[in-house]
């Protein structure tokens, strides 16, 4: 059990918010993959996948096979594309019924073979393209390829190809960005044209879904958004914040003037002050790098800086001016902006910020 007290909250009324924020910028034939890989963007991705399936996404997708099986495992029914599986995983990514990414001549031949060996009849199987990524994907030139690999296949299915958009939140990057669009299209075209079938395209992420209409195709992939962030802040003011950091004040301390706070003296009081000990510190995930009064917290609706180093299990922090009690709440994040603040405080972005956060934290769903 669990009995930590630094918890973070999710909020799933505004999950279904957001949800449907996006949603309302797609035709109503799009499909919504639901992205759920990194624990859920940090989240819990339990609580999250059940919720999404009940609100009728109608796919996920997770990095790992191992991510997938934990959702099979907990019952989730809606089909699951992997995106980064491995070759030595893919006979237990079949066994659970979860769909590979195949983005390399290498895993593809790999996964054809086994497909027949096993005996299997369509099984869906998806194809990544790279379009200017160039982190995973086959180039436009495979195609020939693929679809003599694929001729009289009947072990498999296509039910997808997708791409990647580069810098979909970037408008100095328009022309790079319909480039790639375009070139995906040449690439569908060429595969439907041969196939005598049309599988589903994807290309379109969080920024995507925003920035570029006509890369919505068949399906979206959601992730980002889901939390509440865009690459617009007024668009984010659409949107609400999903999750909720939570601790309390273990204890408080009366600091004498040229008396040091926490190790290597990392802070050496000027005055004497007040100081709070809290139940979080980097093996949670809370940054080293928020130390030295780089970052804050909220403490009885007021900022209290972050003095000294981060220890592994505990922080402190300055409450010479706030009136508190050992026991009393503290809000490390509970905002969009909150998030954004601790991420260039630890001059990083949104996304580090929330997938840190390790499971000593307890989750909880409201």
């Amino acid at each position: 059990m669990n009995n930590n007290p630094t918890v973070l909250e999710i909020d799933l009324s505004a999950i279904e918010h957001n949800l449907n924020f996006f949603r309302s910028k797609l035709h109503k034939a799009t499909k919504v993959l639901a992205v759920v890989k990194a624990s859920a963007y940090g989240s819990d991705p339990l609580i999250l996948s059940n919720f999404l399936e009940q609100q009728h996404v109608d796919y996920f997708a997770v990095a790992y096979a191992d991510e997938g099986i934990t959702l099979r495992k907990a019952g989730i029914k809606t089909p699951i594309l992997v995106l980064h599986p491995q070759i030595n995983n893919l006979e237990l990514l079949i066994e659970y019924n979860l769909e590979p990414n195949l983005y390399s001549k290498k895993i593809f031949l790999y996964f054809l073979d086994l497909a027949n060996r096993l005996k299997l009849t369509a099984y869906p199987m998806h194809l990544k393209f790279n379009t200017g990524l160039n982190r995973l994907g086959f180039k436009s030139s495979d195609t020939d390829f693929l679809l003599e690999q694929l001729k009289n296949q009947d072990s498999v299915y296509l039910y997808s190809i997708f791409s990647h958009l580069v810098a979909s939140e970037d408008c100095n990057e328009k022309e790079y960005s319909i480039n790639q669009i375009k070139e995906f299209k040449s690439i569908s075209d060429s595969l439907v044209s041969v196939l005598g079938y049309r599988p589903v395209m994807h290309m379109s992420n969080t920024s995507g879904i925003i920035n570029y209409p006509e890369a919505h195709f068949d399906m979206v992939r959601l992730g980002l958004g889901l939390f509440g962030f865009t690459n617009d802040p007024k668009l984010n003011s659409n949107l609400k914040n999903v999750l909720s950091l939570k601790t309390v004040i273990s204890q408080i301390h009366q600091v004498d003037i040229g008396e040091s706070v926490g190790y290597n003296r990392g802070f050496i009081s000027q005055k004497e002050m007040k100081t709070a000990t809290l139940p979080i510190g980097h093996a949670d995930g809370f940054f080293r790098s928020f130390g030295q009064g780089r970052a804050s917290v909220e403490v009885n609706g007021q900022k209290a800086p972050i003095i000294g180093n981060v220890c592994m299990d505990m922080v402190m922090i300055d409450v010479s001016n706030i009136q508190c009690e050992e026991g009393d709440q503290v809000i490390i994040f509970d905002s969009q902006q909150d998030i954004l603040d601790l991420a260039n405080a630890a001059s990083t972005i949104s996304y580090e910020i929330l997938t840190s956060f390790t499971n000593r934290i307890k989750r909880i769903s409201i």
